[in-house]
């Protein structure tokens, strides 16, 4: 079974000894790219597979689905499940 990769954390510049802010603009400014990134992420891929959340059908469309597809619940918070 494949692992998710999560995203790699961004290289933090060593702090100065007093507030800076300066520092402090460019850190808020790293973090601000680096949840962007996290958020922008709409697409999983696990061992090949690729879920889209935009393209998925949802809990709505279940009855048309054969055993084993995917699709996203918007009743239970967005969450994948398989028709069984």
């Amino acid at each position: 079974m494949g692992m998710l990769q999560n995203q790699n954390p961004p290289a933090f510049p060593v702090p100065p000894k007093e507030y800076d802010q300066a520092y402090m603009n460019m850190l808020i400014n790293i973090l601000r790219m680096f949840l962007n990134q996290v958020n922008a992420q709409q697409v999983i891929s696990v061992n090949g597979i690729i879920f889209d959340y935009n393209t998925l059908p949802d809990q709505t469309q279940v009855g048309s689905l054969r055993p084993g597809q995917v699709y996203v619940d918007k009743t239970a918070n967005y969450v994948l499940k398989v028709k069984p």
